[in-house]
C-alpha cells in the first residue's frame, strides 16, 4: 500500500479506530459490540461500511508503522505519565521545553526512528507472509501457527522500542512538564 504517515493523524483518531471498527463505521451499538467480540467482524449482512473501516484501519496501521511510529503500541506508557518524544516535540511550546531538553528529545526521536523503522518493516513483512498463506490457499494449522509466531515476535520487538523510549523521554521532563503534557493529552494531571 502506498502513502506516508498522515501528519494529521491524532490520538483521538486512533482511539476512534481502535474503539471498535463497527462503531467507527456508524453501526448500531449491538453491531458494534458484536464486532468487538468477534475480532472486528459484524453479523451477517452488516454491510460494506465495516469492511471499509477495517481496510482504512489496516492502511493507517501500515503507513504509521512504516514511518516508525507506534500506532497505539505505547498507550500503556503514555496514559500513565510516560510520554514519547514525538508528542513532546509537538507540544514543545506548551510544555516550555528548554533548548537542551528539545535537543535531547529530538535525539531520542531520531534514535527511536532509526530502530523502529526496520523493526516496523519486519512486522509488515511478517503480516504480509501471513496474509499470503490465506491468499494463496495454502494456510494450514502448522504454517499459520508459525506465521503468527513470527508476526508477534516482530510486533513485540517494535513495541519494546516504543515503550522503552517513553521511559527515557519521561526522564528528560520536569514533574510540571509531565503534568502539563498529561493534562493536554489526556485531560488530567495524573502522570
Amino acid at each position: 500500500m502506498k502513502g506516508g504517515e498522515d501528519q494529521g493523524f491524532t490520538r483521538r483518531a486512533l482511539l476512534g479506530t481502535l474503539g471498535g471498527l463497527g462503531a467507527a463505521a456508524g453501526l448500531g451499538s449491538a453491531e458494534a459490540a458484536w464486532a468487538q467480540q468477534h475480532g472486528g467482524h459484524g453479523p451477517q449482512g452488516s454491510g460494506q461500511g465495516q469492511k471499509a473501516a477495517a481496510l482504512s484501519c489496516a492502511e493507517q496501521f501500515e503507513a504509521v508503522v512504516r514511518e516508525g511510529y507506534a500506532f497505539g503500541m505505547a498507550f500503556a506508557a503514555d496514559r500513565n505519565g510516560y510520554p514519547g518524544p514525538r508528542h513532546i516535540l509537538e507540544l514543545k511550546t506548551e510544555l516550555r521545553l528548554t533548548a537542551d531538553q528539545e535537543a535531547k528529545v529530538a535525539a531520542l526521536m531520531h534514535a527511536m526512528l532509526s530502530d523502529s523503522r526496520p523493526k516496523g518493516a519486519r512486522l509488515l513483512e511478517a503480516e504480509g507472509r501471513l496474509e499470503r498463506l490465506y491468499a494463496d490457499g495454502v494456510a494450514d494449522e502448522a504454517n499459520v501457527r508459525a506465521a503468527v509466531a513470527e508476526v508477534e515476535r516482530a510486533r513485540s520487538e517494535l513495541r519494546l522500542v516504543h515503550l522503552l523510549i517513553h521511559l527515557r523521554t519521561r526522564d528528560l521532563l520536569t514533574r510540571e512538564q509531565r503534568e502539563a503534557y498529561h493534562k493536554i493529552q489526556w485531560g488530567t494531571t495524573t502522570g
